[in-house]
């Protein structure tokens, strides 16, 4: 079994994801009390003179406060936020579009970078949106930093889905709005 699939989800006492920990850590998590299991694997764990299942999503007895950070802009943060969806066209993108480009003073910021087609990218090349009759259908702003978001994006767990995608899409709404 490979040491990505026997991983646990943390979920604060709030019910909002924390963070993907070892099954072992969240076993003793539970064994110490400090952690409720809200969701068992079908994996077990076997000790000296006891046999548990590893947890799959476990819920802390204490609030955690987690302080937010601001997300740092990396070319795979920028696709993910994007879905990997080119600005211009809507097809698939895979490049980064600088919107100002850098050539003409534009920052590499989160007001400024987009997803964009190598096809799309190339015709803009450095020129502004507005020399080629193009508009954005959304505007620029950097991502609410959200655990939730990312684990839904990273771990493809559909066990894990009920507590994720709540916490995910209000994160994508508080964004938009």
């Amino acid at each position: 079994m490979k040491r990505s699939e026997r991983r646990t989800l943390v979920l604060n006492a709030s019910y909002e994801p924390m963070a993907v920990i070892s099954s072992r850590r969240a076993l003793l998590l539970v064994l110490n009390e400090k952690a409720a299991v809200l969701a068992e694997s079908d994996r077990l764990v076997h000790s000296a003179g006891r046999v548990y299942t590893e947890p799959d999503v476990v819920l802390l007895r204490q609030f955690i406060r987690v302080p937010r950070k601001s997300v740092p802009m990396t070319r795979r943060a920028v696709l993910e936020l994007y879905d990997y969806t080119c600005a211009y066209c809507f097809k698939h993108g895979n490049t980064i579009d600088h919107v100002i480009p850098r050539a003409r003073g534009g920052t590499n910021t989160w007001g400024n970078v987009v997803v964009a087609c190598t096809k799309c990218n190339c015709k803009k090349a450095d020129r502004l949106l507005s020399e080629l009759g193009w508009k954005l259908p959304f505007e620029l702003r950097e991502p609410a930093p959200s655990v939730a978001t990312l684990i839904s994006k990273r771990w493809k767990r559909p066990a894990w889905a009920e507590y994720t995608e709540p916490w995910a899409k209000a994160s994508v709404l508080e964004l938009a709005g």
